[in-house]
Parts: C-alpha cells; sequence; structure tokens
C-alpha cells in the first residue's frame, strides 16, 4: 500500500473514524484504524464491534491532493496515527507500507515508521444496507437527538433506558427517551411508509450529531439487528439495544387543569439562578402559581433559600404549588429552543408536560417530586 493524501483531509477522516474506538478494547485489532486503498478508494474503518464507523475518500482534484501508487490495506493503533499525522507539518503526506506491518508515515522533512497490524485479523464488519429506508434532512435527525438523547438514562440496570427509541407505523416517526423520571418525545413525519420498532444507544446518537457538519439528506437504515447514518461519504453503522421499550404513551397526560404560558428565558434564568441551593446533591425547585405572578423558589436547611418572581404571559387554572428537579426542567426547556414556553399541568403530584408554544411535534414530561416542607 502507498498513497499520498492531503494532511488536513486524511487527518479529519481519522478523527471521525476514530470516535468509534474504544482505548480499552480486549481485542488488539479493534484499537485500531483500518485503512484500505481499493479501487482507487481510501476506505477508513474504526470500530468497538457496537459502532461502527467508514469513512470513504475518493479522488477529488480540484479540492485536495489524494495519489494512489498501490493498492492494500493496514490497521494501525489510532492514537498513534492520529498523533504521527496531527504533528506532520506538511500540507500532504505519504503512507507506505514498507516491510510487512512497518508502515512509513512521512511529511515534508518528518518521517516515522511504526508497527502496524495485518488487515487480514480486522474483523469482518457488514455495512450493507438495511431495506428499511427513509431520508431525513440533517438539521431534522440533529433536532432529533437533541430534543430527546439527553432524557436517556446512563445506568445500566434498565440497558433499554440507555437508548433513544424509534418507531414507525406508517409514515409517522416517533422518537421517545426516558429514564424513568422524564420523557422527551418528538414526532415527524416521514415520505416513506415504514414499520419498525427498534432502540438505538444515546451514544450512537451523540457521534451522528458530532459527523453532521453541513445540511444534506441522511439515509437511515434499519433492521432488526442494527441501524445506519449514511452521511455523505460516512456511514455510522450501530448495533441496537435489546429488549422491549416500555409503553410510554399511557404516562403523557391528556387532561390538564392548569396552563401556564410563559417567556422561556425568565423560567430559564430564574431555575439557574435558584439551583445552586441543593439538597443533598440536587436542586429541588418549587413553582407556585397563580394568574398574576409565578415565584420560582429553593431551600435547604444546610444552605438557605431563595425566591425569585416572574410575570406569566398567561396563566389558566386555580393557584398551584409544585415541586420539581430543577436540572430535568432545565434541560427541558433548554432544548426546546422556542421563545415561549407552554406548562401544562394535572395536579401537584402528577407528570407535567412542557412545549414550545409554537411547536408541537417535541414534548417534555417531568415527573414532580414529593417535599415535606
Amino acid at each position: 500500500m502507498n498513497f499520498k493524501i492531503s494532511k488536513r483531509v486524511f487527518f479529519n477522516a481519522l478523527s471521525i473514524v476514530s470516535r468509534a474506538i474504544s482505548a480499552n478494547s480486549p481485542l488488539p485489532w479493534l484499537s485500531g484504524v483500518k485503512i484500505e486503498i481499493k479501487k482507487g478508494e481510501l476506505i477508513l474503518i474504526g470500530s468497538d464491534s457496537d459502532i461502527s464507523i467508514q469513512k470513504v475518500i475518493q479522488s477529488n482534484p480540484d479540492e485536495y491532493v489524494f495519489e494512489v501508487k498501490q493498492e492494500g490495506s493496514i490497521v494501525i493503533e489510532a492514537k498513534y496515527i492520529l498523533e504521527i499525522v496531527r504533528k506532520i507539518d506538511a500540507d500532504e503526506i505519504t503512507i507506505e507500507v514498507v516491510d510487512g506491518n512497518l508502515t512509513k508515515i512521512s511529511g515534508h522533512s518528518a518521517e516515522f515508521i511504526i508497527n502496524g497490524m495485518k488487515s487480514s485479523e480486522y474483523p469482518q464488519i457488514d455495512f450493507t444496507m438495511p431495506s428499511k429506508q427513509f431520508e431525513i434532512k440533517a438539521d431534522m435527525l440533529l433536532k432529533i437527538i437533541t430534543q430527546t438523547s439527553f432524557a436517556t438514562s446512563d445506568k445500566e440496570t434498565r440497558p433499554v433506558l440507555t437508548g433513544v427509541n424509534f418507531k414507525s407505523d406508517g409514515k409517522v416517526l416517533e422518537c421517545v427517551a426516558t429514564d424513568s423520571f422524564r420523557l422527551a418525545k418528538k414526532t415527524i413525519q416521514l415520505g416513506v411508509d415504514n414499520q419498525f420498532n427498534i432502540t438505538i444507544p444515546a451514544k450512537t446518537l451523540s457521534e451522528v450529531a458530532k459527523t453532521i457538519e453541513k445540511d444534506l439528506d441522511i439515509v437511515v437504515c434499519v433492521s432488526d439487528k442494527k441501524a445506519q447514518f449514511w452521511i455523505d461519504n460516512t456511514v455510522i453503522q450501530t448495533r441496537l439495544i435489546d429488549g422491549l421499550y416500555p409503553e410510554t404513551s399511557r404516562l403523557i397526560p391528556s387532561e390538564f387543569l392548569y396552563e401556564l404560558t410563559i417567556d422561556s428565558r425568565d423560567i430559564l434564568n430564574a431555575i439557574d439562578r435558584a439551583s445552586f441551593i441543593k439538597s443533598e446533591g440536587i436542586s429541588i425547585i418549587k413553582l407556585s402559581a397563580n394568574a398574576n405572578e409565578i415565584i420560582i423558589s429553593s431551600k435547604s436547611s444546610e444552605v438557605g433559600s431563595s425566591l425569585e418572581k416572574i410575570k406569566p404571559i398567561h396563566y389558566k387554572g386555580n393557584p398551584l404549588e409544585i415541586s420539581f428537579s430543577g436540572r430535568y426542567v432545565f434541560d427541558a426547556v433548554r432544548v426546546l429552543s422556542g421563545s415561549v414556553i407552554k406548562i401544562e399541568f394535572s395536579g401537584e403530584m402528577k407528570p407535567f408536560i412542557i412545549r414550545n408554544a409554537e411547536d408541537d411535534t417535541v414534548l417534555q414530561l417531568i415527573l414532580p417530586v414529593r417535599t415535606y416542607s
């Protein structure tokens, strides 16, 4: 194998695929990047067996240098090749397998020779596209990820809750995340009929979000074993989380006794200011509402108390007092990205709903907290 390539293009591609690589992989080959020249294309693969990323670089002489002298393949430890390529002070670099697995990486006046690994020992990863597919705009996929994945659980006691459930029954896609104390749901229309119910790890969705650099159409392919995101010349493939995702629709109230419309910045700032007061490491915020004012308060016997009054845009219902996790409500309001939000309550100890007043495709549900003061 022998090729020359733009340092910028190669380093960017290495940075993308290496995000799938675990530093603590029990398989030595999976700590490396597979580099392959085939049919005039450069193919880079990184994987930890759960998530795999493949990046294909094709010749584009108008934008960057890419010259193939000899086809072949090698696996090189990710941390070493990233560091070498980053530090080489040259616009173009040359990668050449010189003897067995010895690989020479050179550019300008610098030259490194590093031990690689045989690519034949690298696990075979099947990037074949499943038949169930749909296209989605990059900005819409980013909204789905941003507005749901933060609500997944970070505890492995219930693995299925560490992912976002993607469910389609026709042309409607519902994406739901919950950690049992809060829930985030985003609903969008698809252009094609599809039938699937899968749970994608939040970690994978985070990598998808990082990889999206421009507005384009992304192809999503799913089967009962894997999901793929085709982003330009990059494919991110993930195993799905096994297990039946809980039926969450019954948790969402259908009737509300109280309704609060408020400026999102006002409530975000008030919660942020009150959240430094914590009890046992948790910030519990109390909201007291009536038609004239909203009071955001917090209290701790160890720290002290805070109280702030906000003017509502609109309030409907009798006076209400309800307590909740400050972090949960702050996260929910922040991802709605609207200037005005609507909060609907069914009672002081019942789940409440937060929505963007101008976007009914996204919903945030929070469980209240019982306080004894």
